[in-house]
């Protein structure tokens, strides 16, 4: 197997006497999505931060493409593409002269053009940055960062405040990057974002990963069962003993809401329960354990907060 294109263990930062970082240990594969989720406060950014070189970190052992941060910072920076949380650029800088400049910074590059049309700003090559939109910003932000064809991306929130279509055509550029085999860190509020483009993520709180591996592994090593809801079209008997965890009927005896490790099976039961006492069905709700789910059960909070 390849070396990680990250490698962290025991990362830790201190500001005076708060801990931002708690020894925090993780490897992300080359061409691999991978994704740090958490609140805020978590110690997401400072991670990233000191992957990146802009922070030193302040114990640990870190290698980001084979290259320690804190030593060969300079040659990290070449290969690797950065979008902040938030970029700003100055109101009179059009599109085509940011990419420009920033393409001046690296010793590799690609055509300017090329990515302004892959991000769908080919037409606002001359516009000031002043005039672009929030959802403009962003995609131009994303340029920034594959100008120099970077090995690994580090994307910082890249979502946050953006309307569901803009997020919508983010998430494709992502997975795009994903087919072409680029490697990519993803810090993410958005649960179903990270569901939906992260291969395996590292769930972060107080400094400290809680849960790390894949949505489906994390979902089923914490929770490890789904909400099975069945609604009928009139009142049924006492519902026996299924193989589920639990089982309830609703006051007015049409809905049966069940939690299972097995909710295949345990719909299937309940269908042909239902079936069999001669009563039509209404609706189904299949609800898997969610990442938000997980966090709040291992923290008792939300990922928002």
């Amino acid at each position: 197997m390849a070396d990680p294109a990250i490698f962290v263990r025991g990362l830790r930062k201190n500001y005076g006497d708060l801990e931002a970082v708690r020894g925090i240990d993780f490897e992300v594969q080359q061409g691999e999505v991978f994704g740090l989720l958490g609140p805020n406060g978590a110690g997401k950014t400072t991670t990233i931060e000191i992957l990146e070189g802009i922070r030193q970190r302040t114990s640990g052992e870190v290698r980001v493409l084979g290259f320690d941060p804190d030593q060969a910072v300079n040659r990290i920076k070449d290969r690797i593409g950065v979008c902040l949380q938030a970029t700003n650029l100055p109101d009179k800088c059009t599109v085509i002269e940011a990419l420009d400049l920033f393409a001046s910074f690296y010793t590799r590059r690609v055509d300017s053009m090329m990515v302004l049309k892959r991000l769908q700003l080919a037409d606002k090559r001359n516009a000031f940055y002043s005039t672009l939109s929030g959802g403009q910003k962003q995609r131009l932000a994303l340029a920034l960062a594959l100008i120099n064809e970077p090995q690994l991306v580090f994307l910082d929130e890249p979502t946050t405040g953006l309307d569901p279509q803009v997020r919508l055509e983010i998430h494709k550029l992502i997975t795009e990057l994903r087919e072409e085999k680029r490697t990519i860190l993803i810090t993410t509020h958005y649960i179903e974002e990270a569901e939906r483009l992260c291969d395996r993520v590292a769930i972060v709180d107080q400094g400290k990963v809680i849960a790390l591996g894949t949505p489906r592994e994390i979902q089923a090593q914490t929770l490890g069962h789904s909400r099975v809801e069945v609604r009928a079209a009139a009142p049924l008997p006492d519902v026996p003993d299924f193989a589920c965890e639990r089982i309830s009927l609703s006051e007015d005896r049409r809905t049966i809401v069940a939690t299972s490790d097995r909710p295949a099976r345990t719909l299937a039961d309940l269908v042909k329960w239902i079936d069999q006492c001669g009563v039509e069905l209404e609706d189904i709700h299949l609800k898997r354990p969610t990442l938000e789910d997980v966090f709040i059960e291992l923290t008792g909070r939300r990922l928002r907060e």
